[in-house]
């Protein structure tokens, strides 16, 4: 069999790639696309509708038209094989050494990162299929060059959850009718067409986590995918289980809807806060005061409408017998630096210790080290069960006056604040540039979503006319740029080795046009 009509591939074949890039495999990319794309793309154009908007003074609330979804009794499938006890989630991008070490860290389940924490490198689409492919056959070793050989344990490993990219993302290197395909449909078809039935044989099933849903006319997208891909590879219906990322602001307001789109394929909702950070920015980045959030590193998920969003979350996926799971900690551990390590321990036990208290039913984490930590927290408040689902919450009412008091965050603009969100924001790019979607900065760890805050929040303040708090000035070009060469000037290396990065956060952070994602001209600066 040949290559499929109407595809076209614009990548090389790298070693073992065509393993993945079979013709069968692209005859379903291309149903995919033909069957999806089209709505996909009429969804993107509601989200600017949407965004339009509120630009000119709208605001979110819960949606008249689904009260009776909201009302009505209904409940999701219980939980699948491997999701029943979800206490610790690890996250992180699909390369060898980290699919290794992230099944091997005892957590539960394991985020295997196609989106957020990965640089969608042609080389790293593909290879991350492959390493989730032998993972499941246990085939999958690696050397690293210091000669240190990494390999699976013996014994029960973590779940598989994928997130594939989101609605927004394409890819370039797949063209079906002379268009780029949806990175969305290109994850999660290659996935799932090599590895479903795998996980099927192995008592698991094909999970996945969705990103960046803004509606639940999105999770509705979703769902048709799930049934078109099930019926054509003669899996069982309901075998695939979702779980949906609330990290847009749109999404916090249709919590139930995005559920009940997804009640057969449904495995709950996490609580995505980085995300959903960047977009209640992004979202009212030009309506003054009123959403203007404080230092990146001073909103704390005790902040009033951080607070009123993960209350709702948990009541709404329990009312309705979903899991909720809580969101990363962004602390990270240093094996070097004792202190470091005490601070992030620390931090992360507050973290998962509010979150278990509140009745989530498992979190997240970024590094095997705080999988202890996390699971000691959780087994103490959970003893054995596998789940808090019975805890309810009934007493909790939110409002979407409460979702939207960004007002009430406490804290400052400083210049602190400032100069670590253009810091931030050039060197996760330069680390993204080179083919690293995830990387430690000053002993957080950075992803897409935490680069958006930063670029956006500077976007904000700019556009905005914010005087900071601590020096009085303006946050203008200028002062961005000042900022920019004096903060480049304090990390190793050449700065030239910054050039590209810096050019790209100054087009995103500062021009006029508010661009709806860093990561889309990013991409087009990839091979």
């Amino acid at each position: 069999m040949g290559m499929p009509d109407g595809v076209e591939l614009a990548g090389p074949r790298h070693d073992r790639f065509p393993e993945i890039l079979t013709p069968q495999a692209l005859a379903f990319l291309a149903e995919l696309h033909r069957a999806f794309d089209a709505r996909r793309r009429e969804l993107l154009a509601r989200r600017a509708e949407r965004e339009a908007a509120l630009a000119a003074g709208e605001l979110l609330d819960f949606l008249p038209e689904t009260r009776h979804v909201r009302d009505g009794e209904w409940r999701v499938a219980p939980p699948a094989p491997g999701l029943v006890d979800r206490r610790v989630e690890i996250t992180g991008p699909t390369d060898a050494k980290m699919t290794i070490n992230a099944l091997n860290s005892g957590a539960k389940v394991w985020l295997a990162d196609q989106e957020d924490a990965n640089t969608p490198l042609w080389e790293n689409v593909i290879g991350g299929q492959l390493n989730l492919r032998d993972a499941i056959d246990r085939t999958l070793s690696y050397t690293a060059p210091d000669g240190r050989r990494y390999a699976l344990r013996d014994g029960e490993l973590a779940t598989i959850v994928v997130r594939p990219r989101g609605w927004h993302l394409t890819e370039k290197h797949i063209l079906v009718d002379g268009e780029r395909t949806s990175g969305s449909l290109v994850d999660f078809g290659l996935y799932f067409f090599h590895c479903a039935a795998r996980q099927l044989d192995r008592g698991s099933g094909p999970y996945f986590y969705l990103p960046k849903l803004e509606s639940h006319l999105e999770a509705r997208l979703w769902n048709d995918v799930f049934l078109l891909a099930q019926e054509r590879l003669g899996i069982p219906r309901g075998t695939i289980r979702a779980t949906v990322l609330i990290e847009t602001y749109p999404a916090a307001f249709e919590m139930e809807e995005i559920l009940h789109e997804l009640r057969e394929h449904s495995a709950g909702l996490n609580a995505g806060r980085w995300d959903f950070m960047f977009s209640v920015i992004k979202k009212f980045r030009t309506r003054g005061r009123d959403f203007l959030l404080p230092d990146r590193n001073a909103v704390t998920m005790t902040a009033p409408f951080m607070r009123a969003y993960t209350e709702l979350l948990v009541r709404t996926c329990h009312r309705r017998g979903a899991h909720a799971i809580g969101g990363m900690a962004a602390f990270i551990p240093s094996r070097r630096d004792p202190q470091v390590n005490e601070t992030a321990l620390v931090k992360v036990r507050e973290d998962k210790t509010r979150e278990a208290g509140d009745g989530f039913d498992g979190s997240w984490v970024a590094h095997p080290d705080l999988v202890p930590v996390c699971r000691e927290v959780f087994d103490r408040v959970l003893g054995d069960r596998p789940h808090q689902l019975d805890r309810t919450r009934d007493e909790v009412r939110v409002t979407a006056a409460q979702l939207l008091d960004v007002r009430g965050t406490p804290g400052q603009r400083t210049e602190a604040g400032l100069r670590n969100d253009i810091s931030v924001g050039i060197q996760y790019l330069a680390s993204w540039l080179r083919g690293t979607g995830a990387v430690a900065i000053f002993n957080l760890m950075e992803d897409a979503a935490t680069a958006e805050i930063s670029r956006s929040q500077v976007w904000q303040w700019l556009h905005n006319g914010v005087t900071l708090d601590d020096t009085g000035e303006k946050v203008d070009r200028d002062l961005v740029e000042r900022l920019a060469d004096e903060e480049l000037a304090k990390l190793p290396g050449d700065p030239a080795d910054y050039a590209e990065a810096r050019s790209l956060f100054m087009a995103v952070a500062v021009a006029d046009d508010f661009v709806d994602f860093l990561t889309l001209p990013a991409y087009e600066r990839l091979p």
